[in-house]
């Protein structure tokens, strides 16, 4: 049985809050631990 998640919203800052943390050199899988992503997208 998988438990289903609620849809979240981000704030328009938030994806390049991401995108500067990665290219910052923080490992992918740190970020998806860290703010509680999904790896679904690559």
């Amino acid at each position: 049985m998988t438990v289903k998640r609620s849809k979240r919203v981000f704030t328009d800052q938030f994806k390049p809050q991401m995108v500067q943390l990665y290219n910052s050199g923080k490992p992918r899988s740190e970020i998806i631990k860290e703010y509680d992503l999904t790896a679904f997208f690559t």
